[in-house]
């Protein structure tokens, strides 16, 4: 009996060194392996950062898919670690794949999504988009989410199946944009002089590009006011400096004609009713 303890507990001390040590090398594999994967994430920014041929939309997107890459070999190598057979994990990996994938559709779709938008093309990073009601400039399109920031200096976090099933203007993509100033005048000033006024700011804006020539245009006979429009196409970046100058120069330039811009009103007659 003393002989069946004594080989018991030699049997049982074996058992747990030899299973502290497939841990502590587990641990040790997995501690180095998500170092590695950090380092190897940040190397690759760096590289890709230093080639100027790469897009800088993808820069992002390839790095976070090297990172996970290496933390998926790592969690194969712990598994392996405790005795678990190559074609046993492979079979884990598949079942529990198709498990996490119907758990998590909704994030895999964004995964597929990403990869998408970043065949497609529809934004760069930088360039400023507005998705159906979801605006910013776009900072990075992740693996799973497309990181902007709006005109106030807001954080938006919006996942990449949210973009992809949106329709998306973008406001960065062609050089040059058009500008429009609608600008009305009373019924009893004239319109020629209003229109040479007009003409005279957008030909004195060095901002405003010839081709395609700036226009003025009657556009309404309103109610209250004729309606004139100053039409002019700038360079994408001058756009909202050249708006908002035109709007106060037009004013300044008809206040300056003796051009007034009238205010809404109607007309009421009082026709007195005489009883027969």
């Amino acid at each position: 009996m003393d002989q069946q303890n004594q080989d018991m507990a030699s049997y049982l001390k074996g058992l747990v060194l030899s299973s502290s040590l497939d841990v502590a090398g587990a641990l040790a594999i997995l501690v180095i392996g998500w170092l590695a994967a950090g380092w190897l994430y940040r190397w690759t920014r760096r590289l890709l950062d230093r080639a100027s041929t790469v897009d800088e939309t993808v820069k992002p997107f390839i790095a976070t898919l090297v990172r996970y890459s290496v933390l998926v070999f790592v969690v194969v190598a712990v598994l392996a670690q405790f005795g678990v057979q190559t074609a046993s994990i492979i079979a884990v990996l598949g079942t529990a794949g198709l498990a996490i994938g119907l758990a998590l559709q909704g994030t895999l779709s964004n995964i597929a999504a990403g990869m998408m938008l970043l065949l497609l093309r529809p934004f760069r990073t930088g360039d400023y988009i507005d998705a159906d009601g979801v605006g910013g400039t776009v900072k990075e399109i992740g693996l799973f989410a497309t990181e902007m920031m709006t005109a106030d200096g807001v954080y938006l976090h919006v996942p990449n199946g949210t973009l992809l099933n949106r329709s998306i203007k973008n406001y960065s993509r062609n050089p040059t944009r058009r500008v429009d100033v609608p600008v009305g005048i009373s019924y009893r000033d004239d319109v020629d002089e209003a229109l040479a006024a007009a003409r005279g700011l957008l030909d004195a804006d060095a901002r405003v590009l010839r081709n395609p020539a700036p226009e003025v245009m009657v556009t309404a006979l309103a109610d209250s006011s004729v309606n004139l429009n100053l039409r002019c196409w700038v360079n994408a970046g001058d756009y909202w400096s050249v708006l908002f100058d035109l709007n106060k120069a037009v004013k300044q330039r008809l206040d300056a004609e003796g051009i007034s811009i009238p205010f809404p009103q109607h007309d009421v007659h009082i026709v007195e009713r005489r009883d027969a």
